[in-house]
Parts: structure tokens; C-alpha cells; sequence
């Protein structure tokens, strides 16, 4: 099984610096934030706090400046302050979400949402990001749904219509999909997400040769879009283009070389042109990476019996039925009893 890889671009390119009233900490810290000198923005917001210990916007603006650094439990821990202070700041909910959609806390961030779009039905922000959690608790059309809200708002939305499309593909519903990404990149022909995405939907179609028009264009414009690399080795597998797929998952795995899905959909090219024992090293690479990946096993299984290692197949085929690949047992008759 070969997995396309669809890039979900969360809606807050930025998170929501509050405005300060006049105060040499407060301008020192938001001045070196916007000169990206993070650490020492935390150290102003720090001193702001020490002299005023309820001001909010300064536990918000030191949690975006901890975002920054990639400190999300500090960030939370801040934007928690924030909201405590003050139960009315719809921002500080926006980017306790934003956060928790880092940490993995997708139900939390759904109700920090619907609290700032309680406070603020106008924000498009709020509903697009919502969708994002929702799409990663699997509620691709209550995803469809805000992505649609976000767009209705704000018309020129191209975040939005481009997350809209990914919940869509979801669905299966590829033709709207497609629509969507046609519209955000309409609005930013730069898009290389929205390329990405679309080639993905045009893959599903069976429009192979569209989508690596899509990805090349996601290349052109992001040389180091390992998505997109990797996405077209696969429609160029089903193209039969089996060494071009190689080269493509190669490059891939050269900007992420810890990526088991790449190897694994590598090992199937190299099956294909009956490099046997390339394909076992991929797979075994797969499962070196994520030890419960029962296709690489069955696949693995697969290559080992075209080299005669009949005991080994034997070995993986049963490792890929404890893993849930029912399939596997169909060999495991055939040839391990």
C-alpha cells in the first residue's frame, strides 16, 4: 500500500501579538520579537510581568515569542495566564489552540475555538484553524464546514480553501477537492501546498499525468518539498515509471531520511523491476523506523520469497497477520504449512 502524503497548512502564519500600552519593557520585548530575537523578548516579557503581574497581553505576547522558540508547554502555560486574567480575551483562546494543535490536544483546541468564535463570530482565523483540529480528529465535514464559514467571512481566504480541499479528499469527494485548490491557487499562484494537494486529488482520479504537472510546480517553487517529491514517485509508479519513481523517493528520502512510508513505497518500485534485495533493504529500513508496520513486513515477506529465502518470507508474513494483515494468511497457507 503506498500512502500520499497531504500537507494540511494550519491557518495562523502568525499568532496574535496584542497591542501595548506605553512601557519601555513591553517595547523592548515586542521590538526584538519582530527582529526574530525571541530569547530576548522572553527576558523583556519577563521583567513586564515582575512589574505587573496581571497584564495579560504580556503573558500572550511571551507565549508567541515561546511558540517561536518551540516551546509549546510554555507557551500554554502562558496563554493559560492570559485567559485567567482576563476570561474575555478571544485572542489568547486563538493561540492556547494554536498550541494545543502542537501538542496534540485536538479536543482542547476545538473548545479554545469555539470559545473565541463565542467572543468573536467575525474571526475566520478561529473557524479555520477549528478546522484543522477537526480534521485531525478525523470530523473531515465538520472540518468542510468551518473551512467553509472561514471562506464566507473572508472571501480571499486562501488557507482555507486550500485545508477545505484536504478535508475533502478525505471524504473522497476529489472533484470539489479540486476546486478548492484551483481557488487558492488562484489567489496565490505561489502555493506550493495548494499544488501538492491538488496533484494529490488528481492521483486519486487516476489523472497521474496532472498531478506530476502538480508536483513539478510544488518542486519548482520548493526545491526542498519532500512531500512532493515523494508524491510523484508514487503517480509515477502508476505510470509504470518505475526508475523515475526511485529517483524521486531518493531525493525525498535525501530531505527526510527517517520517513518509513518513503522507503516502503521504494521497495515496491524496486520489486517492480525485480531489484529483490533493494527492496528488502527498504523495508527493512521501514520497519527499522516504525517497528509495527505491517505492510513493509508483507512486502518484505514478498521479496524474501522471489529470493528463495522461503523461511524468512515465512517470518514476516506471520509478523504482518499479529500486526492485523489478514492478507498475509493467504501465503502463510500456501507455502509456510
Amino acid at each position: 500500500m503506498v500512502k500520499l502524503i497531504s500537507s494540511v497548512l494550519l491557518c495562523f502564519a502568525f499568532f496574535f501579538i496584542q497591542a501595548q500600552a506605553p512601557g519601555e519593557l513591553m517595547k523592548s520585548g515586542d521590538l526584538k520579537f519582530k527582529k526574530g530575537d525571541f530569547n530576548g523578548a522572553v527576558l523583556d516579557y519577563n521583567k513586564a510581568i515582575l512589574n505587573n503581574p496581571k497584564d495579560e497581553k504580556a503573558y500572550n505576547n511571551r507565549g508567541i515569542a515561546k511558540v517561536n522558540l518551540d516551546d509549546f508547554k510554555g507557551a500554554k502555560a502562558d496563554f493559560d495566564k492570559a485567559v485567567e486574567i482576563n476570561p474575555q480575551d478571544e485572542k489568547a483562546y486563538c493561540n492556547r489552540g494554536n498550541v494545543e494543535i502542537n501538542l496534540g490536544d485536538f479536543a482542547a483546541a476545538v473548545t479554545d475555538f469555539n470559545k473565541a468564535i463565542e467572543l468573536n463570530p467575525k474571526d475566520e482565523t478561529a473557524y479555520c484553524n477549528r478546522g484543522i483540529a477537526k480534521i485531525s480528529q478525523s470530523d473531515f465535514k465538520g472540518a468542510v464546514v468551518d473551512f467553509k464559514s472561514a471562506t464566507d467571512i473572508n472571501p480571499s481566504y486562501e488557507k482555507a480553501y486550500c485545508n477545505s480541499g484536504i478535508a475533502k479528499v478525505n471524504l473522497g469527494n476529489y472533484n470539489d477537492a479540486i476546486i478548492d485548490f484551483n481557488k487558492a491557487i488562484e489567489l496565490n499562484p505561489k502555493y506550493e501546498t495548494a499544488y501538492n494537494n491538488r496533484g494529490n486529488a488528481k492521483t486519486k482520479l487516476g489523472d497521474y499525468s496532472g498531478a506530476i504537472l502538480d508536483f513539478n510546480k510544488a518542486i519548482e517553487l520548493n526545491p526542498k518539498y519532500e512531500d512532493a517529491y515523494s508524491n510523484r514517485g508514487i503517480a509515477k509508479v502508476n505510470l509504470n515509471d518505475y526508475k523515475g519513481a526511485i529517483s524521486d523517493y531518493n531525493k525525498a528520502i535525501e530531505l527526510e531520511p527517517d520517513d518509513e512510508d518513503v522507503y516502503s513505497n521504494r521497495g515496491n518500485a524496486k520489486t517492480k523491476l525485480n531489484d529483490f534485495n533493494g527492496a528488502i533493504a527498504d523495508y527493512t529500513k521501514a520497519i527499522e523506523i516504525n517497528p509495527n508496520y505491517r505492510d513493509a513486513y508483507y512486502n518484505r515477506g514478498n521479496a524474501k520469497m522471489a529470493t528463495g529465502d522461503k523461511e524468512g518470507a515465512c517470518l514476516d508474513w506471520n509478523k504482518a497477520v499479529k500486526l492485523g494483515y489478514s492478507k498475509a494468511n493467504e501465503f502463510i497457507k500456501k507455502y509456510c504449512n
